[in-house]
């Protein structure tokens, strides 16, 4: 039931003693407890880090493959207890947790095998005898902060790939999955890491501020990436800007589902439902608004709307196999439902599910969403969806990009080659031809525009995050100088 602070591979209680508790969003009953990291942990945390890195940033790649493959295997041998944790912290299905746990193992091999692919290269030089090169370096200790919705597959990649390149990592979990954050570093620490390549820490929301700033300011930290919301990445950025660290951000996301006229409309509600819906929509890349032209409108709605109606609601502790279990938190449904409410007095109709009055929300279809609707641009985070009619593919375009995400994102449509013209100009950092918005793998590069964050997860494009880059020459020390 609890979560500890981990410093040099030991588990320990916080300074003082200070704990917080996550309740059950639907039962208000305590599932978990965690030390909440104080000022003088953080301290420890980053001297401890910044300890390791002396030995960790010149350990050769086969051997940060090893352990990177074996906590792979250690991660894959959690799986029961993932999942069982999962759904009773944050309320996933038996789906999503193993979706999280999996994608992770797979994702931590594409990491170890990063591990020799980290190169320089030669440049062209006008100095006669002279050798002109880079090399790449780790930067130092990486603060990685995670968010609780995929808690395993964001957590793993925060702290794998900047190991793989061979920096040490503070990895800040979610108080809303305080035990599950901890279970992913007990997966690399159970590997083998040596002592302080990992430290693990959560905090209390009062006190998120003071200790990432904390962490952020120390001589140790020389990247940070966040993954959450787009209004705590935003302070995020700013504390980076104040201390000169370069930080990767992954934000909120609002991605649109363009459905257009020549669209196969069976495969296009096969993957509106599970971009919808899984894990309650709370998923930065769920899929929020379907952009679909008004001759097909008819027919996709009706179709979506009846196989929503047949989604299994439940509790995932109860019902692992059930769809769709309840969202994180209270206030979660307090805002969705005024967004709903918005809506429907602006015109708006219920295609399927509406108004929730507990954490157990029911999937909901909201049609006919206009530009005056707080709900077409505002980030719902939850088991609601919305159709936005449109005339044609330039229009479906423009109010694609009407928003200031631009995360993950579809198009549906039998012309590829008109698909893939509309997919250049869509402002988005992952178009899906014929695909749902919610996927990822691991050599793939993943991440945002606009208002969704900068940098880029997975694929090759970590190491520029997570590295150096020098340039070194080689000269002959008698060569002419002009005085």
């Amino acid at each position: 039931m609890s979560a500890q602070l981990v410093i040099d591979n030991i588990k320990l209680d916080a300074t003082g003693g200070k704990t917080i508790q996550r309740l059950d969003p639907v039962s208000a009953k305590l599932v978990s407890t965690a030390a909440a990291c104080t000022l003088e942990d953080a301290k420890r945390l980053a001297a401890s880090s910044e300890r390791a890195f002396r030995k960790w940033s010149k350990t050769g790649p086969t051997e940060r493959r090893r352990l990177l493959l074996a906590a792979a295997d250690v991660l894959e041998a959690k799986m029961s207890e993932f999942c069982r944790i999962m759904a009773e912290e944050i309320g996933a299905s038996q789906l999503w947790a193993q979706f999280n746990v999996g994608a992770s193992a797979n994702l931590l091999r594409e990491a170890a095998a990063l591990t020799t692919q980290i190169k320089g290269e030669t440049i062209p030089t006008d100095k006669l005898g002279a050798f002109s090169l880079t090399l790449r370096q780790p930067v130092g200790t990486v603060l990685s902060i995670v968010p609780w919705n995929g808690p395993v597959i964001l957590g793993a990649r925060a702290i794998a790939y900047p190991l793989a390149c061979g920096n040490t990592v503070i990895f800040k979990g979610s108080e809303n999955s305080p035990r599950t954050h901890a279970l992913v570093a007990d997966a690399f620490i159970e590997a083998g890491l040596p002592a302080g390549v990992l430290n693990f820490l959560i905090t209390a929301p009062e006190d998120a501020s003071a200790v990432t700033e904390a962490l952020v300011a120390h001589d140790t930290v020389r990247r940070v990436n966040f993954t959450g919301s787009t209004k705590v990445g935003r302070m995020i950025a700013e504390t980076c800007a104040s201390h000169l660290k370069r930080c990767l951000l992954e934000l909120g996301g609002k991605a649109p589902f363009v459905v257009l006229e020549d669209a196969d409309i069976d495969g296009a509600v096969n993957a509106a439902v599970f971009g919808s819906f899984l894990y309650q929509g709370q998923i930065c890349m769920s899929t929020e608004r379907f952009v679909v032209d008004q001759r097909v409108a008819d027919e996709f709605v009706s179709k979506f709307s009846e196989r929503i109606g047949k989604l299994e609601l439940g509790d995932p502790t109860a019902s692992p196999t059930c769809v769709v279990g309840p969202v994180i938190a209270q206030g979660s449904v307090k805002r969705i439902n005024h967004l709903i409410e918005d809506a429907l007095g602006k015109g708006a109709v219920i295609a399927a599910g509406g108004i929730a009055d507990s954490a157990l929300m029911q999937p909901t279809l909201v049609d006919r969403v206009t530009k005056d609707m707080e709900i077409y641009d505002e980030e719902t985070f939850g088991p609601i969806t919305t159709i936005v009619r449109v005339d044609g593919a330039e229009e479906a375009l423009e109010v694609a990009n009407d928003t200031a995400y631009g995360l993950s994102s579809a198009i549906f449509s039998a012309n590829v080659s008109k698909a893939l013209e509309l997919a250049s100009r869509l402002d988005a950092g992952c178009v899906h031809i014929n695909g749902a918005t919610v996927q990822n793998e691991a050599q793939a590069p993943y991440g945002g525009m606009k208002q969704s964050g900068y940098g880029r997860f997975d694929g090759s494009a970590v190491i520029d995050e997570f590295t150096e880059i020098k340039w070194v020459t080689v000269e002959p020390s008698d060569q002419p100088y002009p005085f």
